[in-house]
């Protein structure tokens, strides 16, 4: 069985980028730019960014903005048809939907849903963010179809297509908001614009998929039935990859309802997203989580609505049926909604919910907050302040900054560094001896790291360490890529932002990691923690990214930890999921011999189960990062820096460059983590002899 380490030669170059990182420390006080990129060698690119996009509006500006009126049109007619509709009829055709769907129990969970944003008293702002969705989503399916066609039929144009999804799925939505606004204006359609653009990528990937993986077998049959080429993709390709262009559209609807809040900002509508956000700023805690569980149940209905259509069992495209037959669904649906808007007309709460009989809980849910905070204070401030002094803060600016009498109650002597260098040194020669000189440099940067912290390494040693591990994990493509993209952000002069951010989220990421793994194994271990743990998943990742912070903000107040935890509770959900579902789907024959060799339940998951999962857990890890940065951005909002921080600069200020770059930086930072990711699940699966997940 192979190494999973690198080979000897680069184990060395590691040693010697080690070694270079300690003199660069050294030499900080007589060549500073070794350290710190000096701001004169900076490269204008944000100036040069802003006189492009000017061009562009004063150029393009009014075609783009009488397309805006044009497209406010249908938007505003599905608004107030929606609106107009009474709400009983809304509610009844929805539930009889889900139960033709997907069943009785689908229909109740839409029922009752539905019923809460009625009883809540949010019936106006709901409908209005479904008019978004409603409109956003096909416009999004629609483009996705096309271009997923189009690179399933173009090797060229699948070239172009891929990496500029990649890049658009990367980018936060933030920092395209403000080319939108400069070109399309303000209103209702920015949103729906922005929605769009974010919601279309996963219907190209999953068209694209579908296509390709349709049999050889099927499109011989079709070719021998004398199918022309237009009927061969319509009649037989198309509805064959029907069931995975559906998952697509599954996953474009939910990157709709994650705009929500996002198009509200932009929007200037009286929608929920707009209800949770201004609520969320005046910090009225159960006002917001009361609004944004609206969006969390419109977005599980549509979920388990569009999850139930793609993995239906598809009908006989040659059976013959007349129009009843093929359209039962559609009719009885429409019938029901005319009978009861008819019942409406004679019962006047079915036509307009009594405001009377509404229940907004808000306030009560704001004292029990205020109790919580009052009453647990001190073990609030001790669990903040031990986080952020022993946990954040040295990883963020090192031993050396961090110990000092206010924070760990002594001081960080000379004699006390010292003693950590040779402690670090004498660990490290251990390590070289015993495991290798490749493990050994690890320790010694770990060692680096933590005396140091990340923002004040030298940029010159971080940038050749990430090269080499890009190398090492996906071989010279890789590491030319991660040159490229982390050499724009140092000489676009946004190097200690990126530092800032690469803290924040590497740290949580790490510790959601470690956390969701420990949860995956035991939910694949008992049924009943898998039970508990799911709701809490499906919550949490349909719950808006703004809503996640509310609670976070409402106890532990502004700051990095806040920022920490909101990003933790989002990133969690993938390596939770990923881990049990890898776990429980190791191969039976595999446990099953296993146990024959009379190996113990923890021998079974410790040296069975685990290593034949790492493949799929490395890839949890991969959409835990991912994960992350998505909501690094939000974290933003309670007062970190970073990379986030200059994207709500660039949209408040108007600044395109500054927003752009910042984006653009955090797209990279996504892209090489995803790259490495999956080189190290490939490296895994070497080394096991497996097949590469999919």
């Amino acid at each position: 069985m192979g190494r999973l380490v690198a080979s000897h030669p680069l184990d060395w170059i590691w040693a010697v980028l080690i070694l270079t990182t300690l003199a660069l420390l050294a030499m900080q006080d007589s060549a500073g730019w070794l350290v710190e990129y000096p701001d004169a060698w900076v490269v204008p690119v944000t100036p040069w960014l802003n006189v492009f996009m000017q061009w562009c509006v004063d150029t393009i500006g009014p075609a783009f903005r009488a397309f805006s009126a044009a497209a406010n049109v249908p938007m505003t007619a599905v608004r107030e048809l929606l609106n107009w509709l009474p709400w009983s009829v809304t509610l009844t055709v929805l539930t009889f939907v889900a139960f033709a769907v997907a069943g009785w129990r689908l229909a109740a969970f839409a029922f009752f849903a539905t019923l809460y944003m009625v009883v809540i008293g949010y019936w106006t702002e709901s409908m209005n963010s479904l008019a978004l969705v409603a409109i956003s989503v096909p416009s999004a399916v629609g483009i996705g179809f096309a271009l997923g066609t189009l690179a399933f039929r173009s090797r060229r144009a699948e070239r172009i297509i891929t990496p500029t999804l990649d890049l658009m799925q990367t980018v936060p939505a933030f920092a395209y908001l403000l080319p939108i606004l400069l070109l399309f204006g303000f209103g209702p359609v920015v949103g729906l614009i922005a929605s769009i653009l974010y919601a279309f990528p996963p219907t190209v990937r999953n068209t694209h998929l579908g296509l390709a993986r349709v049999s050889s077998e099927v499109i011989e049959a079709g070719l021998m039935a004398g199918a022309t080429p237009s009927q061969l993709f319509w009649r037989v390709r198309a509805p064959s990859a029907l069931r995975q262009i559906l998952l697509g559209v599954n996953q474009t609807t939910m990157a709709a309802f994650s705009m929500v809040i996002i198009a509200s900002i932009i929007g200037g509508t009286a929608d929920i997203g707009w209800e949770v956000l201004s609520t969320m700023r005046k910090a009225q805690f159960g006002e917001s989580l009361l609004a944004g569980i609206v969006i969390a149940l419109m977005a599980m209905v549509m979920d388990r609505l569009t999850a139930a259509a793609a993995t239906a069992e598809p009908r006989d495209p040659g059976a013959r049926r007349d129009f009843l037959a093929r359209h039962r669904t559609t009719v009885v649906a429409v019938a029901i909604g005319v009978a009861v808007g008819l019942l409406a007309q004679v019962v006047p709460f079915l036509k307009e919910y009594p405001e009377a009989w509404e229940i907004y809980p808000a306030r009560y849910m704001n004292d029990a907050v205020t109790w919580l905070v009052v009453e647990h204070a001190k073990t609030i401030n001790l669990i903040k302040s031990w986080a952020f002094f022993f946990i954040m803060l040295p990883v963020k600016t090192g031993f050396e900054q961090t110990i000092t009498p206010f924070s760990w109650g002594f001081e960080f002597t000379p004699v006390l560094k010292q003693g950590y260098g040779v402690l670090a040194t004498a660990l490290v020669l251990y390590t070289a001896v015993r495991r290798g000189l490749g493990r050994a440099s690890l320790i010694a940067f770990l060692a680096i790291l933590l005396f140091f912290g990340i923002t004040r390494l030298p940029w010159p040693a971080l940038l050749a360490m990430a090269v080499l591990l890009g190398w090492q994990l996906g071989g010279p493509r890789l590491a030319l890529g991660t040159a490229a993209s982390l050499g724009f952000l140092v000489i676009a002069g946004v190097w200690p932002q990126t530092m800032l951010s690469v803290y924040l989220c590497g740290l949580a990421v790490l510790l959601s990691f470690a956390v969701g793994v420990a949860l995956g194994i035991l939910a694949s271990e008992y049924d009943g923690i898998s039970a508990f743990l799911r709701p809490i998943n499906d919550t949490l990742q349909t719950m808006p990214l703004f809503v996640i912070l509310i609670p976070f903000v409402m106890i532990f107040k502004i700051g990095e930890f806040t920022a920490l935890l909101a990003i933790m509770a989002y990133a969690i959900v993938p390596a939770i999921r990923y881990s049990e579902h890898a776990l429980r789907n190791v191969p039976a024959h595999v446990v099953e011999a296993a146990t024959c060799f009379g190996c113990t339940r923890t021998q079974l998951l410790w040296r069975v189960k685990l290593p034949l999962s790492m493949p799929v857990i490395m890839l949890g890890l991969n959409q835990t990062i991912m994960f992350g940065i998505a909501m690094l951005v939000i974290a933003a909002l309670v007062g970190t820096n970073g990379l986030g921080q200059r994207v709500y600069i660039g949209l408040g200020d108007g600044d395109f460059g500054v927003g752009f770059v910042a984006g653009i930086g955090m797209a990279f930072i996504a892209m090489i983590a995803d790259r490495m990711t999956q080189g190290m699940s490939r490296a895994w699966q070497q080394r096991l002899g497996l097949d590469t997940p999919r």
